[in-house]
């Protein structure tokens, strides 16, 4: 008798069927002739009759993670790219690089560049076979131009990439543009993930107007019945002064005069992007760091006067604080 071949007392034939096991068909038990299957969870191959341990330590083959849902499984797949929502084929199609070079980085022949020029272009074609996927790819497109323009993590992309594919879905494009519908969707993906952009922000880095793109903004959130809340002036202030290179004392001190605007009721009505831009206006000179009101209106995008007079309206509702 080897030394593989030895038993294992502790483990019944119950206890072995509840093991992950596969039945290794063609093997039989040397001892009893028995069924043979593989407990992958010990890396042993037994005998389902007699608990003979026929091979120990075998060579586990599967992957070295684990995933508890099919979400996490396709996350940590190799096998391909995960599938996005920022893409009109959601990234299960062939993409023909443009450089003509090849594997080793070699420059192709003028021949192979032909026929290389010849692929491209008829993959083009595959990927867009109607109407719909070249209106969803060139929106898809402008929201992944706007969302790098303004600085948007990819969450917000993704987010804005659904929103808009709900809206093709549900026939709400006739008599609207695709740039006008697709801005409308990064602005509400910025708000819903708790990192707005103004208006005015949003309309410098679109190609339509500003009034348009708060038009279909209200139209789409209707119609969807999407749940956007309000912005709140809070979460602005971390960008500006990340912007103005303030400190974190400024900060927190920015966030209190809100707070306290809040409380006192001072913020109804007013815009959160000049509450805000005061806010840290205010919070730098009471920690007595330099910056200038001009400073804050570029980084804020908004005018000197209405900074100066939510400046005034914040120190008048701070305690012991005279404007």
């Amino acid at each position: 008798m080897t030394e593989r071949l030895h038993t294992r007392g502790s483990r019944t034939r119950g206890e072995t069927e509840e093991a992950s096991e596969r039945t290794d068909e063609g093997l039989s038990c040397p001892e009893c002739d028995g069924q043979v299957v593989t407990d992958e969870e010990h890396g042993e191959t037994v005998c389902a009759d007699c608990g003979l341990v026929v091979e120990a330590d075998s060579v586990d083959r599967g992957p070295e993670w684990r995933a508890f849902d099919s979400r996490e499984k396709d996350e940590k797949s190799r096998v391909g790219a995960p599938t996005t929502n920022t893409m009109h084929d959601k990234g299960l199609s062939t993409n023909i690089d443009w450089r003509d070079k090849d594997a080793y980085g070699r420059s192709l022949g003028a021949r192979q560049r032909q026929k290389m020029q010849r692929l491209r272009k008829w993959n083009e074609r595959f990927r867009t076979r109607d109407s719909k996927e070249r209106n969803l790819k060139q929106a898809l497109g402008e929201i992944d131009r706007m969302a790098s323009a303004l600085g948007l993590p990819d969450n917000v992309r993704e987010t804005a990439s659904v929103i808009y594919r709900r809206a093709l879905d549900e026939d709400l494009l006739p008599g609207r543009s695709i740039e006008g519908v697709s801005t409308s969707c990064v602005y509400a993906a910025a708000r819903m993930a708790g990192v707005p952009r103004s208006l005015d922000e949003i309309a410098d880095v679109s190609r339509v107007e500003k009034a348009e793109i708060a038009r279909t903004y209200r139209y789409v959130v209707r119609e969807l019945k999407l749940e956007v809340k309000p912005a709140d002036p809070e979460q602005y202030v971390p960008r500006f002064a990340s912007d103005l290179e303030l400190s974190e004392e400024s900060e927190m001190r920015a966030r209190g005069l809100l707070k306290n605007a809040k409380e006192k009721g001072v913020h109804s009505g007013k815009s959160p992007v000049g509450l805000a831009a005061a806010a840290v206006y205010a919070a730098a000179l009471l920690t007595n760091e330099k910056t200038t009101q001009a400073a804050v209106s570029e980084v804020a995008d908004i005018s000197e006067v209405t900074i100066r007079n939510r400046y005034h309206e914040l120190l008048e509702a701070e305690d012991g604080l005279v404007a």
